[in-house]
């Protein structure tokens, strides 16, 4: 470990602790006394023989992580390999057991959020940190509020949280607007604004466009350009190797907590170099084979006749019969995720029914959903799926806890079983029903929910964006594992905002825009850019 009689603590750099001293000062980048573009060279960030321990696990084993100043650095790594850990070692959350941290050359501790947002570091998480109950504003300057006499300056913030927003291209989101009405993408730029609120040299960005549209991912690739431009590093993680072709300049691999590669060409680097380098071994970059046809005398399992929302989708009917995959493409907000929530019972329809096994279902009724088979995967897992702190077996059991219970007692032994063979089945690491399922990565979580519903006995299994916050590795075995609920009889309604994986994996395709369905047709008979073409206003032939 550094010796900390030789370490300094992180000191404000700015005139006040968060380094904004006027509303519309630094919104998108650093002051005027900051570096320009010209000293992109610059070694902003020197991290070196990092370790980090947990009980029973070495999360960091000596990891090592050099960034420039103007430049976006990206950070690879499989779920587990210790990326979460070093950017909250990195944003002042985690102490290091070992290692040292050089910020511009000199030797730092990062004793707390705090401290890095004072010495320029800030962290936009993949699992937002914001208050739904607190506007926009509010949520902008938490922590580092703009204040003269002890007095808050409501209007100065509001007014400056307009700017960012502006700045963002969206200036639809008001400042006084409660940040929990936003929906995920918007609430994805509110945590940017705050990020950049807080004119930092350094903005960690994990996972930034997995809530995003299309022309919302442009749109935070032009404010990264800008940021660069101006002399701001950008630790940047995605498990979109499309992203690191677009906008990377340097590639930093992490595996098994280990630094395995670092400074890699992110342009020169193959995209199955850098997949290797993450797994340990050759990348199949094909999706799983399915049948030519789905069998048109196949029993129908699910149907969905007129079903529409006010203000959320026009009616929609649509059949899915067993073994097939219905991939729902369509830009955020345009009505999928809705039209899932609708049939899982989670929202009541305007109008229209949901029909499994030729049973008609009660409208807007969970219960009734569950108990004629549909599961649903909603997009956020940890929020909306997940107890965190409960067990994986208490997980997994969670829609079928009536089986478990004799006399009012838990029958846990039968629980442990039933959980520890459908985790072996789906080959959940570690296949432990005993674990804390927070523990585990973002792929073994969606695994978890996944085995829920077969334990449950599903008909109908809904995904709603199942490989978000995935690694390669693990998209992998879940889209071998979707092909084969499937093969099985399962009937398997996917959303997804990745255009290549709904043609991939699903046998047909309805195409959404703004809550209107544009195109049904079989996956064979469209491309990316027919899709895109659709879902951004353009011919729906």
């Amino acid at each position: 470990m550094t010796d900390k009689d030789s370490t300094t603590e992180s000191t404000p750099t700015g005139p006040d602790a968060a380094g904004f001293d006027s509303p519309g000062h630094g919104a998108l980048g650093p002051d005027s006394a900051a570096e320009s573009p010209g000293d992109a060279a610059e070694v902003l960030l020197e991290m070196s023989g990092i370790v980090k321990t947990f009980p029973g696990v070495r999360a960091l084993d000596g990891v090592d992580l050099g960034v420039r100043a103007g430049e976006v650095h990206c950070l690879l790594g499989q779920n587990g390999a210790g990326k979460s850990t070093l950017i909250k070692t990195l944003a002042g959350a985690h102490q290091p057991d070992e290692g040292e941290i050089r910020w511009r050359g000199e030797v730092t501790r990062l004793t707390s959020p705090v401290a890095a947002l004072r010495l320029g570091v800030a962290t936009m998480y993949q699992e937002l940190d914001l208050v739904p109950g607190l506007s926009v504003a509010e949520n902008i300057f938490l922590g580092h509020e703009l204040a003269t006499a002890g007095f808050t300056r409501r209007r100065a913030a509001n007014k400056a949280a307009a700017e960012l927003m502006r700045r963002l291209g969206h200036p639809e989101i008001r400042p006084g607007r409660e940040v929990g009405g936003l929906s995920a993408a918007g609430q994805q730029l509110v945590s940017m604004a705050r990020a950049l609120a807080h004119n930092a040299r350094l903005i960690v960005m994990d996972e930034p466009t997995a809530a995003l549209a299309a022309d919302e991912v442009d749109n935070l690739f032009r404010i990264v350009e800008e940021l660069t431009a101006d002399g701001v590093a950008v630790v940047y993680i995605s498990h979109r190797m499309e992203e690191i072709r677009r906008i990377g300049d340097r590639v930093t691999v992490l595996k098994d907590g280990r630094t395995v590669a670092r400074d890699l060409d992110a342009q020169g680097a193959s995209t199955s170099e850098l997949v290797a380098l993450m797994t340990g071994k050759e990348w199949d970059a094909a999706f799983p084979s399915r049948a030519e046809h789905v069998d048109p005398n196949a029993a129908e399992v699910l149907r969905v006749e007129n079903l529409s929302r006010a203000g959320e989708f026009e009616p929609i009917d649509f059949v899915v019969r067993e073994g097939e995959v219905l991939g729902l493409a369509g830009l955020v907000g345009a009505g999928r995720s809705e039209i899932l929530e609708t049939i899982a019972g989670a929202r009541k329809p305007t109008t229209g029914h949901v029909t499994v096994d030729g049973r008609r279902l009660r409208p807007g009724s969970v219960p009734s959903a569950v108990s004629a088979g549909i599961g649903l995967a909603p997009e956020e897992r940890k929020s909306q799926a997940l107890l965190l702190d409960m067990s994986v077996a208490h997980n997994v059991t969670l829609a079928s806890l009536g089986r478990y219970s004799r006399f009012g007692f838990s029958e846990r032994a039968r629980e442990l079983t039933d959980s520890e063979e459908k985790l072996k089945e789906l080959d959940l690491r570690p296949a432990d029903p005993r674990r804390m399922i927070r523990t585990l990565s973002g792929g073994n979580q969606q695994k978890a929910v996944v085995a829920r519903w077969l334990v449950h006995g599903t008909r109908v299994l809904l995904l709603d964006e199942p490989t978000r916050g995935v690694d390669v590795g693990a998209r992998a075995e879940l889209y071998r594992l979707i092909r084969e609920l499937a093969a099985s009889g399962v009937a398997v309604v996917l959303v997804s905002s990745e255009v290549p994986e709904v043609l991939g994996l699903a046998d047909r395709v309805l195409v959404l825009r703004e809550g209107h369905l544009v195109r049904e047709a079989a996956a064979g008979e469209l491309t990316e850019a027919d899709v895109l073409d659709m879902v951004m206003e353009g011919s729906a032939a």
